[in-house]
């Protein structure tokens, strides 16, 4: 079987080394469970995926697509004797249409590369996950990744114009086009972003682009003596203003982040907010945030007109996940609620750490409601994993009850796929099923994900 699938590769490259395929049995995700593949496609073209589906549907082998494996719920983890298809290596850039405000890129380009590539033309691409120097465009738009700037431009889904996929028996469509205005049909495009590899292997994305803003952006930071008066500055801001982003950094945080590398953030805060504009009106928007944040109670607020100083404390913000990873093991969570009950569901994450005595590290995007508690425990520790994760649950509970969502932007992947009926009713869940077995009927694009 091995060898018919190598030949039918026109580019790519089949790996069977164990060696070698360790490397692509897990994402981001280490405390998912991964499987052993049968072997590893490594594309290098549409016509390879379209030979790996073909073989897979003759054979009803499972296949697992991946770009970076910077994945934080398992949706790459590999499946027993399935394959596991890399797109890292479709990494052209297939066209940049300035005129249009849109690019076409294959899924294996990173998005920071994409990035470069259109600031010479005076455009950039908004979606920017805290991975965007090493996460794929393809992965970005499997899972909808979120980001800092989601708060003002939106997510990955609000700027991907149409999309190539392949069909789980090789057949490729096109959905979407180049148009901002397109009603022809089902919005297919919405339907596979954020599909998380369950329905069709993208191949291609034209994307939308935006003019670079007309100013460099103006930040500020704000530290809080308590969590409730974080939320109530986030309330405020968001009530009138549109901030370019708006971070939080609580106090777990911000040590953790300090004791890995220094940073000068106040140990003490219980909470910080990072806020940014980068309108013509910028100067004027962030002192008006800052007045927000001092009448909701803030100890301090430094405005940082400087670039530099701009970016070091979104560095400080970004710091966070390899923070955290220094502490020990972590299950990484990812749950939103609306913005009125960010206070309710930061004081809760806090009583659940103290109740399960784990260590939970909180940061988000709190413009968008959407914060990521990190839970930490000792390397290797079995119990203390599942006492993680029956804390992790209960957050998940909690920011459904505050009428919100387990995942805002990391996925279900196989993490919280259990958890998933805590969110969608019978009927709902229902309706998922029939969207999969419609597109996939063999069951063999990643199965055991998201549904």
């Amino acid at each position: 079987m091995l060898d018919e699938l190598a030949s039918d590769l026109s580019d790519g490259e089949l790996i069977t080394d164990p060696d070698l395929m360790e490397g692509y049995r897990h994402d981001e995700a280490r405390q998912a469970a991964a499987g052993l593949p049968l072997a590893v496609v490594m594309a290098r073209s549409v016509d390879d995926v379209v030979a790996t589906m073909r073989w897979a549907t003759r054979h009803r082998v499972p296949v697992v697509p991946r770009g970076a494996g910077t994945g934080l719920s398992g949706g790459a983890s590999a499946i027993d004797g399935g394959i596991v298809l890399s797109l890292a290596q479709m990494r052209q850039i297939r066209e940049i249409a300035a005129n249009e405000l849109l690019a076409v890129v294959e899924p294996g380009v990173l998005n920071a590369e994409l990035g470069k590539a259109v600031a010479g033309e005076g455009l950039f691409y908004p979606p920017d996950p805290s991975s965007f120097e090493i996460s794929t465009l393809g992965g970005n738009v499997a899972t909808n990744a979120g980001g800092l700037r989601c708060v003002k431009y939106g997510v990955t889904r609000d700027s991907v114009l149409g999309l190539e996929v392949v069909l789980a028996d090789g057949r490729v469509i096109q959905t979407g086009g180049r148009t901002v205005k397109n009603v022809a049909g089902y919005d297919l495009t919405r339907l596979f972003v954020g599909s998380e590899g369950t329905l069709g292997i993208i191949t291609g994305a034209t994307l939308r682009l935006r003019p670079k803003p007309p100013v460099e952006p103006i930040s500020f930071v704000a530290s809080f003596p308590t969590l409730p008066g974080a939320g109530a500055a986030v309330a405020a801001i968001m009530t009138s203003m549109s901030p370019s982003l708006l971070e939080f950094i609580d106090n777990v945080s911000i040590n953790l982040i300090e004791d890995n590398r220094r940073m000068d953030l106040d140990r003490s805060s219980a909470a910080l907010l990072i806020g940014q504009s980068d309108s013509l009106q910028a100067a004027a928007e962030v002192a008006e945030m800052a007045e927000r944040c001092t009448a909701a109670g803030a100890d301090f607020v430094v405005v940082a007109e400087d670039p530099a100083e701009s970016d070091a404390l979104l560095e400080a913000r970004r710091a966070h996940h390899w923070a955290v990873n220094a502490a020990g093991d972590v299950i990484n969570d990812d749950v939103g609620v609306p913005r009125d009950r960010l206070a309710d569901l930061l004081v809760g994450i806090e009583a659940i750490g103290k109740e399960h005595n784990v260590m939970i590290s909180t940061v988000g995007h709190a413009g968008d409601g959407n914060l990521h508690p990190t839970f930490i425990f000792p390397h290797g520790d079995a119990a203390a994993k599942q006492t993680a994760l029956v804390a992790a649950h209960e957050v998940c509970r909690l920011a459904v009850s505050l009428g919100g969502t387990i995942t805002g932007e990391h996925g279900v992947g196989s993490m919280k796929r259990e958890w998933l009926a805590d969110q969608l009713d019978e009927d709902t869940y229902a309706v998922h099923r029939m969207v999969k077995q419609a597109f996939d009927p063999l069951g063999i694009l990643n199965p055991g994900k998201a549904i």
